[in-house]
């Protein structure tokens, strides 16, 4: 477990035994403890030992704190809900029907990822509807025995809600900000289907850059400091992809599976001139190039009415 302050640290879930893919943020006082993106079932126990070496224990969360319902930041909340019914999970409204019941989003992630389903995320059980407590965004909380703010940060996805934390001025934004590795400075943007809105992610960036924040803490993966060079990074980015994007949507002479290989070997090449195959590796497994390209030609065409 790493410390970003007194009384809030994170773990690495080593997701798969692969460091660095998925980090759950600990908030710890008198009151108890809060989880935020307590990460997917696969890496439970890998979650439960990292918080006895900080002498926790599940009996001792009080609150889980999702930034989205994703499988990778959402999928053992209600297994821990079950060890510990006195945990109280709070979700964007959008997302809080389908902690409830998960049937839909279940059915949705089970096209994307098919056959390796079981095998990345394990078990999503249902949260009971009396331990959910809905947000819309600008509530004010305590968790962990710290005074955070909720904004409401669409774009990776609709149901993304963003913490921040004045007292240690850490923003603990999910993947509104991306997926960054080993202190790097290249910022993959996470674009997976179905729900990836651009305009929205911008409105979600401005409203994380009014906390002027000194740490941007991600799921994928830990602290990031510099906010503002770092969105710039990400937005250059998207930009880059979206031109990708715009010019095989719109060339008829080759069918999507050449599409979307085609945008898988260009954004390869530029991750691994940037930093090298292993980590390359290491950031496709956080964020799929084929999922993003899934997410960003479905948002194009919406857009470019495309059918």
């Amino acid at each position: 477990m790493q410390t970003l302050a007194a009384g809030l640290d994170y773990v690495d879930l080593n997701f798969l035994g692969a460091p660095e893919i998925i980090a759950t943020a600990v908030l710890h006082g008198a009151s108890g403890v809060a989880l935020i993106d307590p990460g997917p079932s696969t890496t439970q126990e890998n979650l439960k030992a990292a918080l006895r070496q900080k002498g926790i224990a599940i009996g001792d969360v009080r609150q889980i704190l999702l930034t989205h319902i994703h499988l990778d930041p959402a999928g053992v909340t209600g297994t821990l809900v079950r060890q510990n019914p006195e945990i109280e999970v709070f979700v964007h409204e959008r997302g809080a029907p389908h902690m409830i019941d998960p049937s839909k989003l279940l059915a949705s992630a089970g096209r994307l990822y098919g056959a390796d389903m079981d095998r990345l995320w394990g078990d999503f059980v249902p949260v009971p509807a009396g331990r959910v407590r809905a947000l819309k965004g600008d509530e004010h909380i305590t968790a962990g025995g710290r005074d955070l703010d909720v904004a409401y940060t669409p774009g990776h996805a609709s149901h993304h809600v963003s913490y921040f934390d004045e007292s240690s001025r850490v923003a603990f934004v999910g993947d509104t900000a991306g997926i960054r590795r080993a202190d790097g400075d290249y910022i993959l943007p996470p674009t997976p289907p179905p729900d990836i809105d651009l305009d929205a992610w911008r409105v979600s960036e401005d409203r994380i850059l009014a906390w002027d924040p000194d740490t941007l803490f991600l799921t994928h993966f830990g602290p990031s400091h510099g906010a503002r060079v770092h969105f710039q990074e990400m937005f250059s980015r998207l930009q880059a992809w979206s031109k990708i994007v715009r010019r095989l949507v719109a060339d008829t002479s080759v069918d999507e599976d050449h599409r979307l290989q085609a945008f898988v070997n260009e954004a390869l090449l530029d991750l691994r001139r940037k930093v090298g195959d292993h980590q390359a590796e290491q950031y496709n497994r956080a964020g799929r190039l084929d999922y993003s390209w899934q997410g960003l030609s479905r948002y194009w065409r919406k857009k470019l009415s495309i059918v």
